[in-house]
């Protein structure tokens, strides 16, 4: 008697069940994240439109974006460097905040800044420390191309720990997918 080679007994279905879900899990992004080579790259586009809030309750403390920028060297630049859903790649829009600290860095060799990366609350909370590390480096690297040091930056990640705005709709995640200069 010949066997049906699509006939399979249950401890092989449940087998076959997970090889199938974790190759499918493995195919659900397209950032590499062991990648050294952070990208930096020129877009044009007005970016996301995040002219409407969410008005979803949270349990999660907003952070105060304006921290550390009311006096210093940094005062009058832009403090926050906003990314895409999934990516670390740099954004063009995000040229002027980039040019104007890395300005100030080169000609204020003492001065430091921490590059903060976050993410939205999508995805598990090691994926997101990593994105997090990701853009902050991608942001160190553009900072440095455009005149600051190594030594004067410092990338941090804090994943989706710290929201910047509370909500579950695109608006809220599109604030959350940044990184912070914060001068030390």
């Amino acid at each position: 008697m010949q066997s049906n080679p699509l006939h399979f007994r249950p401890t092989q279905r449940l087998l076959w069940a997970a090889l199938c879900a974790a190759a499918l899990a493995g195919c659900g992004s397209n950032v590499k994240l062991d990648d050294k080579n952070v990208p930096v790259e020129s877009r044009t586009g007005t970016g996301v439109d995040t002219s409407s809030a969410g008005t979803s309750q949270s349990q999660v403390t907003p952070v105060d974006l304006t921290k550390n920028g009311g006096t210093g060297l940094f005062a009058n630049t832009g403090k926050v460097v906003y990314f895409d859903f999934d990516s670390y790649t740099v954004r063009d829009d995000a040229r002027p905040v980039i040019d104007a600290n890395a300005k100030i860095l080169a000609a204020n060799k003492t001065a430091k800044l921490a590059v903060e990366g976050h993410t939205d609350e999508r995805g598990g909370r090691e994926y997101n420390l990593s994105l997090g590390q990701k853009r902050a480096e991608a942001v160190v690297r553009a900072l440095t191309l455009a005149g600051a040091t190594d030594g004067q930056l410092e990338a941090t990640s804090f994943g989706k720990e710290r929201p910047a705005v509370a909500g579950n709709d695109e608006a809220a995640y599109a604030k959350n997918r940044r990184v912070e200069l914060v001068a030390r």
